[in-house]
């Protein structure tokens, strides 16, 4: 072969080459698809996938029908361990763990004050329609929202709505426009000054359509005949429930924000911001959360609130298909947008059986513990206050008496922990130090990394399984929020993800570790995941 023929035969190959290169590139364009524009997040608080598939003939085709058959859906999204929805969402959106994040629950107990305090507090902050004062200062490491906003130079806009401050604040991030909440005294949209933004939806709600105004009117009751609900007993389907919201009563807007009704003011709203701002229509990526409610209502006379809480997911099916139809009609649909739906774990503490069913069970009360711990603490080390409080299960000792004693704290943690191990109603005691070291047993305390060492109180107490919390009145600093029966239940929660250009339909049944959804819904934005998400994201099938 001469060297013009081998030179062309070269000339050729290398040709060849350079279109497979072209084409590997174009479908390779292809399969990343379009960035969506739009990113919605969404926290449902208690959801449940049995629940969903217990109801899924009673839904309508444009809610969790339409995630269930189009979306990627997680059945077991694992926490790790119970953790309240301020700390669950903190996860979620960091991508990190609470020992990571610094938010390892709603609310925190101030060893100065001795009382609990919210864990987003910030006194350089004033409350806007509220008189709180919270920032996400507290929260250590970068959001999802955070990342969109860095990533498109500002011009992303980042938007929140939460029925409850910590949660609004955490999905919003250090860099989001804003985050409003319900607030719980005048049922107006709050927010704090740490944010810029205040939409004219918010303003005209809080103005014009108020929940302080139109609460009166507003019932919740069983929205299908009573006899529908399935997997009732007989007894259940003979009553109506109804509950309202009467201006006498204080904690109405407490109240009402743990029923399916707040839902439908979230969606309002979030429609609104749809609309109004043109979310999702520009070349950059916007980005709205909302938080919704299926989590059992406490403040029911019976502790029997299954046909409540199917109702609340029958509710929140139409509140979904709504929200989906404002992002196909006002938004730049559902094509050119992501949306995450994540359930926080269901709550582990329960209304107290009727005691006809005669269950093994008893009374814990915080505040004799700590009077009896104290009274041990005294005849070991001497006269004073050992013990300064109790919450969320945990025990705070008295650093600053312990260092005035010069007493080593880790044997006053080990002697409390023994004495409380020995507790009527206490499983099992660890201290601090143990929980940190992982010599605790997982099944009964929170593990390592879903604490806040420097929040923490000294000792963590399992409570019997069927034992109730209870607060008697005296006068120790004890924080209990409601008369709770402790339950032992699995950290898990559903997930579903929808994005019909980028994902194609598909069901994960193994526990997938839910901090991996912050960087899954980055990669799916090809944009860096937040700094403390050391998770590689799902690898999802893609069209």
């Amino acid at each position: 072969m001469s060297s013009k023929q081998k030179g062309l035969k070269l000339s050729s190959r290398i040709a060849s080459l350079l279109v497979a290169s072209m084409v590997t590139l174009t479908l390779s364009g292809q399969s990343a698809g379009k960035r969506p524009s739009l990113v919605v997040g969404i926290i449902v608080d208690g959801l449940s996938l049995e629940q969903i598939e217990l109801l899924r003939d009673y839904f309508g085709n444009d809610g969790f029908r339409r995630l269930l058959n189009e979306g990627v859906t997680i059945t077991d999204l694992d926490y790790g361990s119970p953790l309240d929805p301020t700390a669950a969402t903190a996860l979620l959106y960091t991508g990190s763990s609470p020992s990571v994040s610094g938010i390892d629950a709603e609310m925190i107990y101030d060893r100065d004050t001795r009382r609990t305090a919210p864990v987003l507090l910030d006194g350089s902050t004033i409350g806007n329609f509220t008189s709180e004062t919270l920032s996400p200062r507290a929260l250590r490491v970068s959001t999802v929202g955070d990342e969109i906003r860095i990533a498109t130079g500002g011009l992303g806009h980042v938007y929140s709505l939460a029925p409850i401050p910590s949660q609004s604040i955490v999905m919003t991030g250090h860099n989001g426009n804003s985050g409003f909440w319900i607030n719980d005294v005048n049922g107006k949209w709050a927010t704090t000054t740490f944010y810029k933004d205040v939409p004219t939806a918010i303003q005209s709600r809080n103005h014009l359509e108020s929940l302080d105004i139109k609460m009166d009117t507003m019932v919740w009751s069983n929205s299908m005949a009573v006899e529908k609900y399935p997997d009732m007993p007989a007894y259940k389907k003979l009553f109506n429930f109804r509950h309202t919201f009467l201006r006498n009563d204080p904690q109405r807007v407490t109240k009402f924000k743990h029923t399916p009704l707040v839902n439908n003011e979230v969606t309002d709203i979030a429609g609104e911001y749809i609309k109004s701002m043109s979310m999702g229509k520009s070349d950059n990526i916007d980005m709205l959360n909302l938080s919704f409610t299926v989590s059992p209502y406490l403040y029911s006379t019976d502790a029997d609130t299954r046909m409540e809480q199917m109702d609340s997911y029958l509710r929140l099916d139409r509140q979904l298909a709504r929200l989906f139809k404002a992002i196909d009609t006002d938004g730049p649909g559902m094509n050119n947008t992501l949306l995450f739906i994540t359930g926080t774990p269901a709550p582990s503490k329960r209304r107290k059986d009727d005691e006809k069913w005669d269950i093994a069970a008893g009374e814990f009360s915080p505040r004799r513990a700590i009077a009896l711990l104290n009274m041990y603490l005294i005849s070991q080390y001497g006269n004073g206050e050992w013990v300064i409080g109790f919450h969320g299960n945990q025990f705070f000792l008295n650093h600053k008496l312990i260092d005035e004693r010069d007493k080593e704290l880790g044997q006053v943690r080990r002697d409390a922990a023994q004495f409380l191990s020995k507790m009527s109603g206490i499983a099992e005691a660890y201290t601090l130090d143990d929980v940190i070291d992982g010599k605790a047993k997982e099944t009964s305390v929170v593990p390592r990394r879903n604490i806040n060492s420097e929040t923490a109180g000294d000792i963590f107490a399992a409570i019997m399984p069927g034992w109730e919390i209870t607060d008697d009145g005296s006068s120790a600093p004890v924080s209990v929020e409601f008369p709770m029966t402790q339950r032992l239940t699995a950290s898990v929660a559903p997930a579903f993800l929808l994005a019909p250009s980028q994902l194609k339909p598909q069901t994960i049944t193994t526990p997938v570790d839910a901090r991996v959804i912050a960087p899954t819904v980055c990669s799916i934005l090809r944009i860096r995941s937040p700094n403390a998400a050391m998770l590689p994201p799902l690898r999802l099938t893609r069209p």
